[in-house]
C-alpha cells in the first residue's frame, strides 16, 4: 500500500467514523427531547459502527505512522478490538433490558413529532455514507469490496426500525389507539438486537484474526501471478497470506539464481514486496524469503543451465 493511499483510505474512514459520532449525538439529544426509545436506540447503534470502525482504523494509522506492523502490534490491536466488541455487546444488551422495561411498565404517550423528521435527516445522510464507501473501496481496490459497506447498511436498518417505531406510535396517537404507543420500544428492542449482532460480528471476527487465517487458494493465485512476473524470480516456493481483520500480511518463498550476489537477491525482494502492497492495498506488510534455486540430481552439477537462470539484472 502507497502512502498516498494510505492516507486517502485512513482519511475515508475518519469521515465515516465522524459522521457517525454527529448523527449520534443529533438522535441522542432528539431521543431524550422526544422521549422515544427508538431514537435513543439508534443513536447507540450509529455510535457502535463508529466504535467497529476506530476498530478498523486503527491498523492503517499505526501503519502510516510508524510503518509496518509486526507480529506483537497486530496481537495488540486484536486485544483492543475484542475490548470494543465486548462493549459494544454490553451496550446493545442494555439497550434492549430498557426498551423491555418500558414495555413491561407501559408507555402511556407517544414521541414527539420531531424525532420523526431527525430520522429521516438520519437515513438519507447514513445513505450518503454508504454510497460514498461504496465508491471508495471500489475506486481504492479496483473491483468491488462491499463486505465493509454492507455494514452501512446495518445502520441505515436500525433508522429504519426506528422509523417504523415512531411513526407508528404517532399514528397510534392520532387515532386514539394506544397500544401503537408500544411500537416505539418494541423499535427499541429490535436496534439493541442489532447492535448486539454487531459487538458479536466484530468479537468472533476479532477472536478469529488474532492469529489470522489463510486466504483461500483462488484469493492468493492473482498474488502468485504477480510475484511470477518479478524479473529474477525462478520458482515460487510457498506463498502464504493470512488476513489480519481489514489488512493482509503475505509471507513468500521465492528461489533465484544461485550465482547471483546477496544484494541482488535482496534488490528481488524489495521488488516483490513493492509491488504486492502496490497492487492489493489490502495487503499490510510482506516477507519475503530467498533461497538459492536447486533444481536437483541430476541437473544440479550442470553449471550451465545456471548460467542461463534469470537475474535481476537480465
Amino acid at each position: 500500500m502507497t502512502e498516498e493511499r494510505s492516507k486517502q483510505a485512513a482519511a475515508h474512514v475518519r469521515i465515516g467514523i465522524a459522521g457517525h459520532l454527529a448523527l449520534a449525538v443529533l438522535k441522542g439529544t432528539a431521543g431524550y427531547l422526544s422521549q422515544s426509545k427508538a431514537l435513543i436506540a439508534d443513536a447507540l447503534h450509529s455510535a457502535s459502527d463508529a466504535f467497529s470502525s476506530i476498530a478498523g482504523l486503527r491498523p492503517a494509522a499505526k501503519r502510516f505512522s510508524d510503518g509496518d506492523l509486526d507480529y506483537g502490534q497486530i496481537k495488540a490491536i486484536s486485544k483492543g478490538s475484542i475490548l470494543i466488541a465486548v462493549l459494544l455487546l454490553i451496550l446493545g444488551l442494555e439497550t434492549g433490558i430498557s426498551s423491555i422495561k418500558s414495555v413491561y411498565y407501559g408507555v402511556d404517550k407517544a414521541p414527539e413529532a420531531f424525532a420523526l423528521i431527525i430520522i429521516v435527516i438520519s437515513i438519507a445522510v447514513k445513505e450518503a455514507l454508504f454510497q460514498f464507501k461504496y465508491r471508495r473501496d471500489k475506486k481504492l481496490s479496483g473491483h468491488e469490496r462491499t463486505s465493509g459497506a454492507s455494514k452501512h447498511r446495518s445502520d441505515l436498518y436500525a433508522s429504519i426500525a426506528a422509523f417504523i417505531g415512531v411513526s407508528g406510535a404517532l399514528l397510534g396517537y392520532y387515532l386514539g389507539n394506544t397500544a401503537l404507543y408500544y411500537l416505539d420500544p418494541l423499535a427499541g428492542l429490535v436496534i439493541g438486537g442489532l447492535i448486539v449482532r454487531t459487538g458479536y460480528q466484530l468479537l468472533i471476527e476479532s477472536l478469529h484474526d488474532k492469529h489470522g487465517h489463510e486466504l483461500h487458494q483462488e484469493d492468493s493465485a492473482e498474488m502468485l501471478d504477480t510475484v511470477q512476473r518479478v524479473k529474477g524470480v525462478i520458482t515460487i516456493d510457498d506463498l502464504r497470506a493470512r488476513e489480519h481483520g481489514h489488512y493482509v500480511i503475505v509471507e513468500i518463498k521465492i528461489s533465484v539464481n544461485p550465482r547471483i550476489s546477496i544484494q541482488e537477491g535482496h534488490d528481488i525482494a524489495k521488488i516483490i514486496k513493492f509491488t504486492l502492497m502496490k497492487r492489493f492495498i489490502h495487503v499490510s506488510d510482506v516477507f519475503v524469503h530467498v533461497s538459492p534455486y536447486d533444481p536437483g540430481y541430476p541437473y544440479k552439477n550442470h553449471d550451465l543451465q545456471a548460467d542461463e537462470m534469470p537475474t535481476l539484472l537480465h
